[in-house]
């Protein structure tokens, strides 16, 4: 197939790609000649400084610690809206290719890597949970992509899809950037809410995985048959 008549895979369903607003930024993006794969990348930068920002608060307290946690959280939702717009500018650019593709995925993991690896050497933290949640939520877009290698349909099912990861890790920093410290909420010396928050990611990223697999196993099966 010709990479100028390539057709997307399909893509994830979000709500916000139909609004006017986003419809109008995509318009302005296409005018100043924005590339797709540049806010892919640009995506993966803000992701990798917000995992910066999430670990740097082990070194820090006070009012730096606060903005920190708040910046990491706003480049969080900057990695979303990439996410949003490298595929609206694309389509309406007409430049969807396989290469496109690639842009669209391997970023898209190191940057759940940087976010959650950020949070586990945070303030209240651990790297190793850290890391776990890192692994565990590649392994639910390996799970989506290897299934859909084998003709199955891109399954984007939660409970621990991309959105509700981000949406976490954004709550997370809001909430430890503007709470009250009465209200932060440490259970113990260790397990603070980044632990608390690293532990949801990783439940929630096996259940995903599992329920991925067995839709993916199913749709097969009643294909073959």
């Amino acid at each position: 197939m010709n990479e100028s008549n390539y057709e997307p895979l399909e893509r994830r369903p979000i709500a916000s790609r139909d609004t006017r607003w986003a419809r109008a930024f995509t318009e302005v993006l296409v005018r100043v000649g924005a590339s797709p794969n540049f806010i892919s990348l640009f995506g993966m930068f803000a992701a990798i400084v917000a995992g910066v920002a999430f670990a740097a608060t082990n070194d820090t307290d006070g009012l730096a610690q606060r903005g920190l946690w708040l910046l990491g959280a706003a480049l969080c939702q900057v990695r979303l809206l990439c996410n949003l717009f490298d595929g609206m500018v694309a389509v309406a650019r007409k430049t969807a290719s396989r290469t496109g593709e690639l842009y669209n995925e391997v970023p898209d993991r190191i940057s759940d890597a940087a976010v959650f690896i950020g949070l586990g050497y945070a303030a209240g933290g651990d790297p190793a949970h850290g890391y776990l949640a890192a692994i565990m939520a590649v392994f639910v877009a390996y799970v989506r992509a290897m299934a859909k290698s084998l003709g199955a349909p891109n399954d984007f099912c939660g409970p621990m899809a991309k959105p509700q990861r981000m949406a976490l890790a954004t709550g997370l920093g809001a909430y430890l950037g503007l709470a009250p410290e009465a209200w932060r909420l440490p259970f113990g010396d260790r397990w603070g809410l980044p632990l608390v928050v690293l532990i949801v990611v990783i439940c929630g990223g096996i259940v995903t995985a599992i329920r991925r697999l067995l839709r993916a196993a199913n749709y097969l099966r009643s294909r073959a048959q």
